[in-house]
């Protein structure tokens, strides 16, 4: 088996693909055919007894082959020039017959960076005794799709994290949310990686120096005497307006000098006109 080779490079630079074959110096390109394909059935550029018979348009201008050591040259490098290459080279012995010298592989591993971690809160509840807040880490522009980690005061944490691409040879965008109680102040990092490459935010996170005290409804113990105590002056009042006025009255007859002295008794009410002229008439 044939070592796989691996070539890395970054959108923008230029980048050279080694082919399998050298051409020596007593001979010429004319002698050979040379194809460069890409995922075995796209042909980036192709020679024949030292002519160019063909070029993908999407490398126009963008590609050329060394004549001697048949490297492919591209640049500026482009996300799409992901994946794998192939170098064919085949030998002229003769017009009617050809000879393949070497078939190999080689990869190309494109990356872009991604933008320098963002990293936002926002304080949702607040109390005394903590902050509740939403924590979002995000970063964009970058290839391939990358992992993102965190940090809270040097411990690890898990980020729920998102993507969002449009293609899987297009840069990716992520985003990252953290839900956090925090209790005094402390330091996060969001770190975003791919390809070995690490790019990191830290940012310190304050607990609110505004307290909210909450408000504590009264017990049901407390709630209850006071419906007792309330219901029972109720009652109180009640019954004094109905009552006391009957005993005021007990005491409202006037006094009058009797034979005997020290002697009292009460009024008693006037009879009736009926009942004084039966008197009369008897």
């Amino acid at each position: 088996a044939l070592e796989k080779k691996v070539v890395k490079s970054k959108v923008g630079e230029k980048v050279g693909l080694p082919c399998c074959h050298e051409i020596p110096s007593s001979e010429s390109l004319h002698n050979y055919r040379v194809y460069w394909q890409k995922n075995t059935t796209e042909v980036v550029l192709a020679y024949a007894e030292g002519k160019m018979i063909s070029k993908h348009e999407r490398y126009e201008n963008r590609t050329e082959m060394d004549t001697r050591n048949l490297t492919l040259w591209i640049s500026p490098m482009e996300i799409l020039d992901n994946g794998p290459y192939q170098c064919v080279v085949q030998h002229l012995r003769f017009p009617q017959n050809s000879v393949v010298v070497c078939d190999e592989p080689v990869t190309l591993f494109v990356t872009a960076d991604f933008s320098k971690p963002d990293i936002t809160a926002e304080v949702s509840t607040n109390s005394c005794e903590s902050t509740e807040m939403v924590v979002r880490c995000s970063s964009h522009g970058g290839f391939p799709k990358p992992k993102i980690s965190g940090a809270l005061n040097n411990v690890s944490v898990v980020w729920n994290a998102s993507w969002v691409s449009e293609s899987s040879l297009s840069p990716y965008n992520v985003t990252g949310k953290l839900w956090l109680n925090v209790t005094k102040d402390v330091s996060i990092t969001c770190s975003v990686e791919h390809s070995g490459l690490l790019k990191s935010t830290s940012l310190l996170l304050k607990k609110s120096s505004i307290c909210v005290v909450p408000t504590v409804p009264p017990s049901y113990n407390v709630i209850t005497a006071s419906s007792i105590i309330i219901i029972i002056f109720l009652l109180a009042i009640t019954l004094a307006a109905r009552y006391l006025p009957r005993h005021v009255c007990s005491h409202c007859c006037k006094p009058h000098d009797s034979v005997e002295e020290g002697v009292k008794e009460c009024m008693k009410p006037p009879m009736s006109s009926k009942g004084t002229s039966e008197t009369s008439s008897v």
